[in-house]
């Protein structure tokens, strides 16, 4: 089910500024870059920049297993006794994800991605 570590997202209170900081910093441009998402592929991970908004209580970075089906992945998840953390939604350009809290308050992301690929 799992594909691996796939992003981590963090989120910026001004995403322009960000994605100019990080296009200097990783040196590159972002792969994928729009209103509501910039990622980054840095060596066959992702670095991902959202506009602040993040769950009640959460505070930093989340990771996001890339899995073939987000949906499934997610009630998977919730089957093996995790609670909902963040629905599966559309974040914008077919991108699909979501999160939930393992049993243990982890917070375990899922992301269902079609513009990323690992480098061959």
């Amino acid at each position: 089910m799992f594909q691996g570590l796939r992003t981590v997202v963090y989120p910026v209170g001004d995403l322009a500024e960000a994605r100019a900081w990080y296009r200097v910093a990783l040196a590159q441009a972002p792969y994928f870059d729009e209103p509501f998402y910039v990622g980054f592929n840095v060596g066959g991970y992702e670095l991902g920049l959202v506009p602040q908004h993040t769950a009640a209580g959460q505070a930093g970075p989340t990771a996001y297993w890339g899995v073939p089906d987000a949906a499934a992945a997610f009630a998977r998840l919730l089957e093996l006794g995790a609670h909902p953390g963040e629905a599966v939604h559309d974040v914008g350009g077919g991108i699909l994800l979501g999160a939930v809290l393992d049993p243990f308050g982890n917070l375990l992301g899922v992301i269902q991605n079609p513009h990323f690929a690992l480098p061959a």
